[in-house]
C-alpha cells in the first residue's frame, strides 16, 4: 500500500491558503482515483500570518489598506484573489469581514482536533469551516464562541470545544510550532511539504500538487 503524508503550513485568515486547500482537496481526489488502496495523512501546521495582530483584534479593512497602500490597490489585490478563487470554487465575501482576527485560539483549535485523534475528514471539515466561516461569512475567528460554534457545525461537542478554549492549553506548544516553521525557513504560506522529501511553496494548481505527491510517493518507495 502507498502511504503519502502530506503536511500542510497554513493561517485560516490567509485567503491563498483556502485556495490552496482547495486545491488540495482536488489533488487528493484524483490521486485516489489512481492509487485507490493508498492511505494518505494530512496534517495541519500554525503560521501566523499577521503575529503582531492584538488579542482582540483590530478592524479588517484600515489595516489592509494601510498595508497595501491604499483602497484603490486593496480592490484589485480582492479582484485578483476573488478570480483565483471562483476557480477554486470559493465565492469570496471580503466586504462581510469586519476584524482582522488574532488567530492563536484558531491553530489552538486545529491542534486540539488533531490531537484527540479526530480521523481526517472530520479534520478536514473543521479546517473548511474555519476558512468559510472568515471569508464566505464574515465572522470573528478572533471569538472563542465563534470557534465553538464553528466546531460544533462541523460535527465536533461544541460545549466540549468551548471549555478547551476557555483556557490557554496548548497555546505554548502551538506559538512553539509556529516559530519551528519559521525556523524551517517558511516565510509565506500556504506551504506543502509531501513525505518529508518534496515542498511546494503557494496555491498550486491541483495538476502541480499531483505530480509532487506522485514524485515523493515515487522518491520514498525508491529509498525503502
Amino acid at each position: 500500500m502507498t502511504e503519502l503524508t502530506i503536511d500542510v503550513v497554513s493561517d485560516v485568515v490567509c485567503p491563498w491558503c483556502f485556495i490552496g486547500k482547495h486545491h488540495l482537496d482536488r489533488a487528493l481526489h484524483l490521486w485516489h482515483a489512481e492509487q485507490p488502496q493508498s492511505h494518505v495523512a494530512v496534517r495541519w501546521h500554525p503560521f501566523f500570518l499577521n503575529p503582531d495582530t492584538p488579542e482582540a483584534g483590530e478592524p479588517y479593512r484600515p489595516f489592509l489598506e494601510k498595508k497595501f497602500g491604499g483602497p484603490e490597490k486593496l480592490a484589485e489585490i480582492w479582484q485578483r484573489v476573488s478570480a483565483a478563487g471562483q476557480t477554486a470554487g470559493i465565492d469570496f465575501a471580503f466586504e462581510k469581514i469586519e476584524v482582522r482576527a488574532n488567530t492563536l485560539n484558531a491553530h489552538r483549535l486545529i491542534h486540539h482536533a488533531q490531537t484527540v485523534g479526530a480521523d481526517g475528514t472530520a479534520v478536514n471539515r473543521l479546517i473548511e469551516g474555519l476558512f468559510a466561516a472568515q471569508f464566505i461569512e464574515g465572522r470573528n475567528l478572533g471569538d472563542r464562541a465563534v470557534l465553538a460554534a464553528v466546531a460544533g457545525e462541523c460535527g465536533m461537542d461544541r460545549a466540549a470545544v468551548q471549555s478547551y478554549l476557555d483556557t490557554t492549553e496548548d497555546a505554548d506548544e502551538v506559538r512553539a510550532a509556529a516559530t519551528e516553521m519559521q525556523r524551517m525557513g517558511i516565510s509565506g504560506v500556504p506551504f506543502f511539504i509531501f513525505n518529508k522529501r518534496l515542498a511546494a511553496s503557494g496555491a498550486q494548481p491541483p495538476e502541480a500538487l499531483l505530480k509532487a505527491m506522485r514524485e515523493a510517493a515515487q522518491e520514498s518507495a525508491a529509498a525503502a
